[in-house]
């Protein structure tokens, strides 16, 4: 049985799933479930803390299928390639740090025409200002300045009362502190640069010390 669950994004039995835009192809050897024609990639929430956070419980995915959409921490295409799933008729800025790593997402992005890989530093978002603004900003970068990075691109990118989404991983911030009191902080630090936080999700047990975090933005006061 298949259950259209947000725009773009379904249940089939027990299992989250993205409708794929490239038929035949695998990112990171998920299950394809062929339904009427259609070829459906099965979304690892152990592989992903956005497909985590949609089975803990998100309630409301931004993401729609014509968003423009910033990622920052691409890696190697997990994440991105089930958002450029869902955004068929938007686009995806997939900005990655390691040369290596992005070289292996080339691949995912050859036959996915709407997902655009950017080798850059999250922390200076001057070295891609040449890209548009967008309607949604995703974070997943395990830095210790995660907040000050959500800040900073949504100042050159995030439309005004665009939504941001932004895992935070406690240790990569602070392992002498309690992840509750890092998790804490980080909001505060956001909400005093303009973001109202909207959601707040624990993904465990999928990620250990994990929260994330879906953010509407105003913009600074």
């Amino acid at each position: 049985m298949i259950k259209e669950i947000y725009e773009n994004v379904y249940m089939i039995d027990d299992k989250l799933a993205t409708k794929s835009i490239d038929k035949g192809k695998r990112v990171y050897d998920e299950k394809i479930i062929k339904v009427d024609g259609e070829e459906y990639r099965v979304w690892n929430p152990y592989k992903s803390k956005l497909a985590a956070a949609i089975l803990k419980g998100l309630k409301t995915l931004p993401i729609k299928r014509d968003s423009k959409i910033l990622y920052l921490g691409a890696s190697a295409g997990t994440t991105p390639s089930h958002v450029s799933d869902i955004a068929d008729k938007g686009v995806i800025y997939a900005v990655e740090y390691s040369p290596r790593i992005l070289r292996e997402m080339l691949s995912s992005c050859k036959n996915r025409k709407n997902l655009i890989p950017i080798l850059g530093d999250a922390n200076k978002p001057q070295e891609y200002s040449y890209i548009e603004r967008v309607d949604i900003l995703y974070e997943d970068v395990a830095q210790p300045n995660q907040a000050e990075i959500l800040i900073k691109n949504a100042k050159f990118f995030l439309k005004k009362d665009g939504y941001a989404m932004i895992a935070i991983k406690a240790r990569s911030i602070d392992v002498t502190k309690e992840p509750k009191e890092i998790f804490k902080e980080q909001k505060e630090i956001l909400e005093k640069y303009g973001f109202k936080v909207l959601e707040e999700i624990d993904i465990e047990p999928y990620e250990k010390d994990h929260i994330l975090f879906l953010c509407r933005y105003k913009g600074e006061k």
